[in-house]
C-alpha cells in the first residue's frame, strides 16, 4: 500500500514577485508558478485519496492563518487547507495566487504554520504522529524584509522531530551544482537567500537549489509507478509431485511481472447537460444533479457520460420496416464454419473450453543456443522463491545455478488461474551478485503462431537451373559491404554517451528512453487542466530526443555515409510526374503484336463482384472518355455497397475496404477526385441510414482509421474539397459536406 502523503506548497506573492529578470518574459511568480502547477496537476492524476495538498501564500495582503495568536504571523495566508484537491478547486487557486500590493512577510514564519499544520494533519487520535510522507515546499524569490532567524534552531528541531522534508526552490538563488549564478544580486536578496541555505543545511531531509534547474527537471518525464503485482503464486514443479511424490520436487514460488507495455490514458465521451434533451425535448436545466441516471461528474458539475445502448435486429418481413427488435438474452453464440455458423448455446459453452487447473510445471530444457529471439511472444515476469521460506530460495537457487552453468533454459506449462488457458514460457536465469536469483521468463508460441515465409538469400543468387551464383549485379560486391559495415560501426550508439567523468557509456539507456506518446498525451492532459484556455507547449526536447540520430553523430559519420553512396551507385530519383487522364502510357510488345487488344475486343465493359479489382484496374486502362470513369466507378460502387450488405458480422469488411481503397487510387491517377467524392458522400449516408444491412457505424470507423475518407485539395490539387471539409466528413454528424458549400 503506498504511503499517505502531506505536501504544503509556500507560494512568495510579494509585490516584487511581478517582476521579469534575467532576461524572461514572465514574471517570477509566474516562472515559479510552473513548478507548482505542474505538481500539482500531478497529484491529481494520481487520484489518490491519501495524498493531501496545502498552498500557503507569503507575502498576500490578508493574513489567515490557523493559529490561536496570530501575532508575527502578518501577510501570511492559508489558500488551500491541508487535503484532497480536484479541479473545482484550480478557479479558486488561479485567482488567489497573484501578486500583491505589499513586500512585507517572513518565509520563516511561513514554514512555522505549514509546519503546525502537517502536524495537526498528520496526527493520529491516539496523539501519535501516523506514517506519513510530509514535505513542505518553498518558492521564493528572497525579496522583502530581512527574515527572522532567531528561532531557526527552534524550527529545525520541530521539522525533525515530524520528519518533515523541507524544499526551498528560490527564484533566480545561486547553484554552484547546477551552475547558475545571479550578477548584482540586491545586499538583502543575498542576505534571506544565505538564511534559508542555512536552514536547509540544519534539517535533516532538505533540499536547496535554484528554480532555473526545477523548471528544467519538468522536461524530464516521470514514469508512473506501478504496484508489484503478481500473476501467479504457487507452486513451481519438476514432474507430478502428486503422483509421485518421491521422484518429483516443487518449489513455492512469487512470479512478478518484469515488462509490460504501459498504455497511453484514455479520453472518454461527455457531454454539457445544456445540451441534453430530456422529456418533452426541451434542454435540461439541471447542473448539478444526474441526467436520466448518467454518471455524476463531481469535479464538472456541467458534463454529463455519455452511455452507449445496443439494439439487436433480425430480418421480419411482418414487422414494419422488415426488420424486428430481438433481446439480447435471446441471441445465441455461434462460429464460422466456412459459409455458415455453428450455433453453441450459452450451457454448452463450457465444450469450447480447456478444462484447466493453476499449475506451473517444467516441461523439458534446451540450450541457449538454440533459441531464437523472435520466439518471444510478449511481457516478461520474474519469477522469485517465496521470501520467507528459505527451503524454497535453496532449491530455486540451486535450479537457477545449474541452468547458468549448463547454459540451458528451462520449457514451462503455465496456467495461471484454474479455467485459463495454458501457455508455454521459457525460463532463463538471471544471477545479480548480492541482489537477487531469479528466473525471468517470456511467453512461446504455439505452431498456429508462427509465421515462417520463404525470402531469396540475399548474399547469392540461385538460377533456374538450381546452380548458385556469389557474383551478381543483385549482389553487393565487396566495396559496398565495407562501405556499410564502415558506416554502421559510425553510426555506433553504444559508446557514444558520456558519463559525468567523460568517459564513453551507452547513449539510449533504457531508464531514459521514455514513450513519447504517453508523456504527451499527460503533458497536453496537465496543461489544460491547469490553464484551459492556453494552447499546449510543444513537446520537450528530451522527449523527442529518439526522434533522430544525434546530429554530432551523423556529422561524424558524413564521410562514411558518403563513401557508402557512391558504393552503392545512389543516385537522386527525380520526382514522380502526376498522371493525366487518358494519357497512360501504354505497353509495347517486343514483337509489335498487341495481343492485349486482342483479347480485349470481344470482353464485356463489365466489373464482376468475385473478380472486382483487376476488372476495375483494366477498364479504368481503356477509358477514352468520362463516362467510361462514371461508368466503371458506378459499377464498383455498387459492388461494395453489396459486400457491405451482405456481410455477416465483420467477414467482409476488409475485402470493401481494399475494393474502395482501390477505387481512390485509380481515380486519384486519372485525376477525377469528384467521382470518388461523390460515391463517398453517398455512401456515408447509406452506412448511416441503415441502407447497407442495418446500422454500420462500425465499418464507418474502420473507414476513417484507414483514411479513405474525401480526396481533398491537398491530395489533389484538382479537387474542390477543402482539407476542413475533408476533415468534418469523418465526424458521424448527419450533416454532410457537400460541394455546394
Amino acid at each position: 500500500m503506498a504511503a499517505k502523503e502531506a505536501t504544503i506548497y509556500i507560494i512568495d506573492q510579494g509585490k516584487s514577485t511581478a517582476q521579469c529578470h534575467n532576461g524572461r518574459s514572465e514574471s517570477d511568480l509566474e516562472y515559479g508558478m510552473k513548478y507548482v502547477w505542474d505538481k500539482i496537476a500531478t497529484v491529481m492524476a494520481a487520484e489518490r485519496k491519501s495524498g493531501g495538498l496545502g498552498i500557503i501564500g507569503l507575502r498576500n495582503d490578508d493574513t489567515d492563518v490557523p493559529l490561536e495568536e496570530p501575532e508575527g504571523y502578518e501577510h501570511i495566508a492559508v489558500l488551500k487547507e491541508l487535503g484532497l484537491i480536484d479541479m473545482s478547486q484550480l478557479p479558486d487557486l488561479r485567482r488567489a495566487i497573484v501578486p500583491s500590493s505589499t513586500d512585507a512577510g517572513d518565509a520563516i514564519s511561513a514554514i512555522i504554520v505549514a509546519v503546525d499544520m502537517i502536524g495537526k494533519f498528520t496526527m493520529l487520535k491516539s496523539g501519535k504522529p501516523g506514517k506519513f510522507n510530509r514535505k513542505i515546499v518553498l518558492v521564493t524569490t528572497g525579496g522583502g524584509p530581512l527574515l527572522d532567524a532567531d528561532d531557526l534552531d527552534d524550527v529545525v528541531r520541530k521539522i525533525n522531530e515530524l520528519d518533515i522534508e523541507l524544499a526551498i526552490i528560490g527564484i533566480d538563488f545561486d547553484d554552484p551544482d547546477y551552475g547558475f549564478k545571479e550578477e548584482d544580486k540586491p545586499k538583502r536578496k543575498k542576505q534571506n537567500e544565505e538564511t534559508l541555505r542555512t536552514l536547509t543545511e540544519k534539517c535533516s531531509k532538505a533540499v536547496f537549489g535554484t528554480a532555473a534547474e526545477a523548471v528544467e527537471m519538468l522536461a524530464v518525464p516521470v514514469p508512473k509507478a506501478t504496484r508489484p503485482y503478481s500473476p501467479y503464486k504457487g507452486k513451481l514443479s519438476l514432474g507430478d509431485f502428486e503422483k509421485y511424490p518421491e521422484t518429483a520436487l516443487f518449489i513455492d514460488v512469487e512470479r512478478y511481472f518484469r515488462t509490460k507495455a504501459a498504455s497511453a490514458p484514455s479520453a472518454s465521451n461527455f457531454v454539457t447537460r445544456s445540451g441534453i434533451l430530456v422529456g418533452n425535448g426541451e434542454g435540461s436545466a439541471q447542473s448539478s444533479g444526474t441526467v436520466q441516471g448518467d454518471t455524476d461528474m463531481t469535479d464538472t458539475p456541467d458534463l454529463s457520460a455519455v452511455k452507449y445502448a445496443r439494439t439487436y435486429k433480425v430480418n421480419d418481413a411482418s414487422a414494419p420496416g422488415g426488420k424486428r427488435d430481438v433481446d439480447r438474452d435471446d441471441l445465441s453464440k455461434g462460429y464460422e464454419y466456412g459459409r455458415t455458423a455453428v450455433p453453441i448455446s450459452e450451457s454448452d459453452q463450457n465444450i469450447t473450453k480447456l478444462d484447466t487447473f493453476e499449475s506451473f510445471s517444467i516441461i523439458g530444457f534446451v540450450p541457449s543456443n538454440k533459441y531464437e529471439r523472435y520466439f518471444n511472444m510478449g511481457s516478461s515476469c520474474i519469477t522469485l522463491a517465496q521470501s520467507v521460506n528459505d527451503k524454497a530460495r535453496m532449491a530455486l537457487s540451486s535450479l537457477i545455478h545449474a541452468l547458468f552453468e549448463l547454459e540451458s533454459y528451462a520449457v514451462a506449462r503455465l496456467v495461471a488461474k484454474a479455467g485459463k488457458d495454458p501457455e508455454i514460457v521459457l525460463l532463463a536465469p538471471e544471477i545479480l551478485p548480492g541482489a537477487t536469483e531469479a528466473l525471468i521468463d517470456v511467453p512461446l508460441p504455439f505452431a498456429e503462431d508462427v509465421r515462417i515465409y520463404q525470402f531469396p538469400p540475399l548474399d547469392r543468387v540461385i538460377t533456374t537451373s538450381g546452380a548458385t551464383v556469389s557474383k551478381h549485379r543483385n549482389l553487393p560486391s565487396d566495396d559496398l559491404q565495407k562501405a556499410m559495415s564502415d558506416y554502421v560501426d559510425a553510426m555506433d550508439l553504444s559508446t557514444f554517451g558520456k558519463d559525468d567523468e567523460g568517459n564513453p557509456k551507452e547513449y539510449m539507456e533504457i531508464d531514459e528512453t521514455y514513450n513519447p506518446v504517453i508523456h504527451r498525451i499527460g503533458g497536453a492532459i496537465r496543461k489544460r487542466a491547469i490553464h484551459p484556455g492556453e494552447s499546449v507547449d510543444p513537446p520537450p526536447e528530451n522527449l523527442m530526443k529518439w526522434s533522430s540520430p544525434p546530429e554530432e553523430l551523423v556529422a561524424r559519420a558524413k564521410s562514411k555515409l558518403e563513401k557508402l553512396e557512391k558504393a552503392a551507385l545512389v543516385k537522386k530519383v527525380p520526382p514522380k510526374k502526376r498522371g493525366s487522364k487518358f494519357k497512360r502510357e501504354p505497353i509495347k510488345p517486343l514483337s509489335g503484336l498487341d495481343v492485349q487488344s486482342l483479347l480485349d475486343r470481344d470482353r464485356p465493359k463489365k466489373i464482376t463482384k468475385e473478380n472486382a479489382i483487376p476488372e476495375l484496374k483494366h477498364l479504368l486502362s481503356k477509358t477514352t472518355s468520362d463516362n467510361d470513369i462514371q461508368d466503371a466507378a458506378k459499377q464498383m460502387s455498387r459492388i461494395i455497397c453489396e459486400i457491405v450488405k451482405d456481410t455477416t458480422g465483420e467477414t467482409g469488411d476488409d475485402r470493401a475496404l481494399e475494393n474502395i481503397r482501390v477505387l481512390r487510387e485509380e481515380l486519384m491517377a486519372l485525376e477525377t477526385p469528384e467521382i470518388y467524392n461523390d460515391f463517398m458522400r453517398e455512401f456515408k449516408q447509406k452506412l448511416l441510414k441503415g441502407d447497407l444491412g442495418g446500422e454500420r457505424k462500425e465499418f464507418f470507423l474502420k473507414l476513417r482509421f484507414a483514411k479513405l475518407g474525401l480526396i481533398d485539395s491537398d491530395m489533389l490539387e484538382h479537387s474542390e474539397v477543402s482539407p476542413e471539409e475533408a476533415v468534418e466528413f469523418y465526424s458521424l454528424s448527419t450533416k454532410l459536406p457537400s460541394r455546394a458549400k
